[in-house]
């Protein structure tokens, strides 16, 4: 059975990766500061050995053997999208010299200790070198990639296959065509009141509230965790150890509710992926090297943003839930009735941060970090210039003056990370989710479910459509799969303009 070998072979590949993340957790949320060089070195050490044991000798052989064994069989079936992702994979890795792969780890794990002592100290100078590296090690990676037009598109391969800088102009614009007018519709208007969001809200409250919600949506609490972390994050370790994480300010409690939900439907991804798929290629990104079962991380950002967003900041959903927000914060919360309670949450308010954005301003983030980012990699951009460049972006888009770097270029925790080209997922899992929950709304028992604050039937619609194909399926046949349609920006244009336009009377 040497497709069975196969399985086992891709299954230590699974193995070390979720070791991997292990490490990569613990590295965020329970690590002493001054474990971060020691472990950049532990966690290069396991992403080497995944990288070789999978371009080995043996797993090619087994390969061979196995595409020979399944040949017969259908080309969609999943023993044969096995071994083509497999195949893919290693063809991928083996243009990748294993000591540019061992130092991009090393300096990632460095990075990310580098950068939380600058963004707290707001000092880019500090971070500056560090990114450098980063910036040139992803050169490189590109290179050893290949592309046809911009080096850019190499990177963001690992993460949204088949998206380019070419592909994503046109998506952008319609965005902006679409959402630009609509906002300064908005900064004429005066916003909903959001001052009593900033009244004291105890820290374990704001967990055990925050927990409770995201429970409610499908978050099984029996494989799954919550701590609190500098940025939020999910990671799982198989389906069966799915964590998430959010971060807390006890003067401003969306931070923490919010993170929790869209923490959360990343960890429905994972909970819910096919038991079959446990410790396959199809729970394995094998090119990207992560243990996770989402086809892209567009499509994972998809679940995120629609258990966020599109349930999560809906007026009915606080028409229903309201009651338990205003049990867990009864002194808050006093005052305040569903309605208001809903408006506030969805302000719209040009800001800094990205992870803090309302629904309306986030994808102007995004393009500006897309923008950046090919531009540091093609050489037209200097680090050294990073954040007079960034400043002229959020100006343009927001009108904002950036104060400084630490609420500017310093925010976000990827680049540290040595992460370049995945930022264009979020804006492409908006579209996502607004595309997915457009269909799924339509189905009598999730429609009723929504209404009665019952949902698991919207989540088992994902999972049938979404998060129990793990990687079998490509983001677009995916799309095509449970929309009848590929990527579509028109369904999420729609629902931001009917909902910001009811909240501001436009």
């Amino acid at each position: 059975m040497t497709y069975a070998g196969l399985l086992e072979r891709t299954g230590q590949v699974n193995d070390l990766l979720n070791a991997k993340s292990v490490l990569a957790w613990d590295s965020r949320v329970m690590m002493p500061a001054g474990g971060a060089e020691t472990r950049a070195k532990q966690l290069a050490t396991l992403s080497v050995l995944a990288r070789d044991h999978l371009v080995a000798d043996e797993t090619r052989r087994l390969l061979d053997a196995a595409e020979a064994e399944t040949a017969s069989l259908p080309a969609d079936s999943v023993e044969r999208t096995i071994c083509a992702q497999v195949r893919e994979a290693i063809d991928y890795h083996l243009r990748i010299p294993a000591e540019l792969v061992r130092r991009r780890a090393e300096t990632g794990s460095i990075g990310q200790d580098i950068w939380a002592r600058a963004r707290t100290d707001n000092d880019f100078a500090a971070f500056a070198p560090v990114l450098a590296d980063t910036v040139a090690l992803n050169r490189e990676m590109a290179e050893c990639i290949g592309y046809d037009s911009h080096p850019y598109d190499a990177l963001m391969y690992r993460f949204e296959p088949g998206e380019t800088v070419a592909t994503l102009k046109p998506l952008f614009a319609r965005l902006r065509d679409g959402l630009l007018p609509l906002l300064r519709k908005i900064a004429d208007r005066d916003g909903p009141n959001v001052d009593f969001l900033r009244r004291p809200f105890p820290k374990q409250a704001q967990l055990d509230f925050g927990l409770k919600m995201a429970a409610k949506l499908g978050y099984d609490l029996n494989r799954g965790r919550l701590d609190t972390t500098v940025h939020p994050f999910e990671v799982s370790f198989t389906r069966n150890d799915v964590r998430i994480t959010t971060r807390v300010n006890e003067n401003w409690m969306p931070m923490s509710l919010f993170g929790c939900l869209h923490e959360a439907g990343h960890g429905l991804y994972e909970q819910y992926a096919d038991p079959a798929y446990v410790r396959t290629p199809l729970a394995t990104d094998l090119v990207g090297l992560y243990a996770v079962s989402g086809v892209s991380f567009g499509a994972h950002e998809s679940q995120s943003r629609l258990f966020e967003n599109h349930v999560g900041r809906s007026r009915e959903f606080w028409e229903l839930n309201f009651p338990e927000a205003r049990a867990a914060y009864p002194e808050q919360l006093a005052d305040i009735d569903a309605e208001t309670f809903w408006r506030a949450v969805n302000r719209v308010e040009p800001g800094f941060i990205r992870v803090e954005a309302d629904e309306l301003t986030y994808d102007f983030h995004i393009m500006l970090r897309v923008d950046i980012e090919a531009a540091l990699i093609d050489g037209s951009l200097q680090v050294k210039d990073l954040p007079e460049a960034w400043n002229a972006k959020i100006k343009e888009y927001l009108g904002l003056d950036v104060p400084s770097d630490r609420l500017g270029v310093l925010q976000d925790v990827h680049w540290s990370s040595g992460q370049i080209g995945t930022f264009c997922n979020y804006t492409i899992g908006n579209v996502m989710a607004g595309q997915l929950f457009e269909v799924a709304r339509k189905d009598a028992a999730v429609s009723q479910g929504l209404r009665t604050a019952d949902y698991a039937p919207l989540r088992e619609w994902m999972t049938d459509h979404v998060h129990r194909h793990g990687r079998r399926y490509s983001r677009d046949e995916l799309l095509v799969r449970a929309t009848g349609r590929t990527l579509d920006p028109e369904p999420y244009i729609a629902h931001l303009t009917a909902k910001y336009s009811e909240i501001y009377g436009i």
